[in-house]
C-alpha cells in the first residue's frame, strides 16, 4: 500500500524511538529505482527515510465515523 501526503500512519520499526506511534506523512521521496520512502511528522519530532513495509494506515477516529 502506498501513502500520500497528510495520510496517517503507524511506525513499526523497532530501532525508533517512535516505534508504534501514530504520525502524518509530510513528504514522500522515490529513489531512481523506484523505491519510496516517507517523511512522518510525529507530536515529538520526525522520522525520514521510512520504507513503506514500516508503515501501516492509521484507523479513522470516533469522530470521522460520525459525519458519515
Amino acid at each position: 500500500m502506498s501513502f500520500e501526503e497528510d495520510d496517517r500512519v503507524v511506525l513499526h520499526d523497532e530501532h525508533s524511538e517512535f516505534d508504534g506511534e501514530t504520525g502524518t506523512v509530510t513528504q514522500t521521496m522515490e529513489s531512481m529505482f523506484g523505491d519510496v520512502t516517507y517523511t512522518v511528522s510525529f507530536e515529538d519530532g520526525q522520522e525520514t527515510g521510512i520504507p513503506e513495509d514500516a508503515l501501516e494506515a492509521a484507523e479513522e477516529d470516533a469522530d470521522d465515523e460520525d459525519e458519515e
